[in-house]
């Protein structure tokens, strides 16, 4: 089990800027209202080194909304623990993770649409992610 698996039994995510897939591969994001998807994805890193250093630096999530893939599983967007965290993930049908992005700055996501496999998450500040929901490291093509 993973890092990012362990913590998300408990419902928490890392207190960083990133996008954390369910096998461990992590990256740093930096949100981005220029970029296409509304996010830079940036360098990778490992999650083990990050919790090493400082273990508490995590926030438990709450889901304050959902779009349900029926057998594919469910979209999620919510907040962390402070009024200016936001999250998004995709999870399997029994709630494991599949990926999850945690923001410092983008306030709560209480939106979700979904097109096809691509999912814009906006928050309560306006701020808006779009992802292919498959992989979240593909950047998804802007709108004509």
């Amino acid at each position: 089990m993973t890092a990012i698996e362990r913590l998300w039994e408990e419902y928490e995510l890392p207190v960083k800027d990133a996008l954390f897939c369910a096998d461990g591969r992590s990256h740093a994001v930096a949100l981005d209202p220029a970029a296409p998807g509304g996010f830079t994805l940036l360098a990778p890193f490992a999650l083990d080194d990050v919790l090493e250093g400082d273990p508490s630096r995590v926030s438990p999530v709450d889901g304050r909304a959902a779009v349900d893939l029926g057998e594919q599983g469910l979209l999620w967007g919510g907040e962390g623990s402070y009024g200016s965290e936001g999250f998004l993930a995709r999870l399997t049908p029994d709630r494991a993770l599949v990926w999850a992005m945690f923001f410092t700055e983008s306030n709560p996501f209480d939106r979700v649409r979904l097109s096809g496999n691509v999912a814009t998450f906006s928050s309560t500040s306006g701020v808006e992610i779009t992802v292919d929901i498959d992989d979240p490291r593909v950047p998804v093509p802007p709108e004509r």
